[in-house]
């Protein structure tokens, strides 16, 4: 069994170095991330891992229990594959955060945290903090809540935004279940939001609410205004 797991896994080594990492497959990646699996084959493990959740983005969605849970993976193999994932989804967000200097319009906020917050199984609310001429200051996480709210309160949004000495804001939360549409909450804090915005003399410039892939503009439906 000791060879079964040896040889694979050092050939897989050997064509990424010769032909560059970017020119192997999935698995071959998976299996060289895992290492060693004691007397299973980390090829034939990530082989099966793609199988069962049909793509390495479904892979990625995997909640940590799942993974120990499989045959053969183990705490360590699991821990890897995690946090590979979580490396990946930092270098994209981060990528993302450098070519969108300025906001434009809506799609240009969720196009840059969708990636980061689709997959969230809890409401996450995020302050953008912008300059006069709607450049990204900083991306914060203010507030994170349970299954399906998050309570948040108007003083941990813009106290950040007064740290920041930003001139505008926009805040993004997310849907677990994954449908972006506004709740009644979701709309009566956004009215508060920007109330306590023309207070501070800070413009609440959006909300914007993610579901999956999608997302809904509180602007675009006509609740801010300024």
């Amino acid at each position: 069994m000791k060879d079964e797991n040896i040889r694979p896994l050092d050939a897989v080594r050997s064509r990424g170095y010769l032909r560059g990492f970017g020119r192997i497959a999935d698995t071959e990646l998976l299996a060289l991330v895992m290492g060693r699996l004691g007397t299973r084959s980390s090829v034939f493990v990530a082989q099966e891992l793609v199988e069962r959740y049909g793509d390495l983005a479904g892979l990625g969605e995997a909640r940590i229990e799942e993974l120990l849970s499989f045959p053969g993976i183990g705490k360590a193999g699991a821990f890897r594959l995690k946090a590979s994932f979580e490396l990946g989804r930092r270098s994209l967000v981060e990528g993302k955060e450098r070519t969108v200097r300025k906001v434009r319009c809506p799609e240009d906020v969720a196009s840059l945290l969708i990636p980061e917050m689709k997959g969230l199984d809890r409401e996450h609310f995020k302050a953008v903090l912008l300059n006069t001429k709607n450049g990204i200051l900083k991306i914060v996480t203010v507030a994170i809540g349970s299954l399906n709210a998050a309570l948040v309160h108007p003083r941990e949004i813009f106290k950040e935004a007064v740290v920041a000495s930003a001139a505008g804001i926009i805040i993004v939360h997310n849907h677990p279940t994954g449908n972006p549409e506004p709740s009644r909450e979701d709309t009566d804090l956004t009215v508060r939001f920007a109330r306590c915005g023309e207070l501070m003399g800070i413009d609440l410039v959006d909300h914007i609410i993610i579901g999956g892939d999608s997302f809904v503009s509180m602007r675009e439906r006509g609740l801010v205004t300024s």
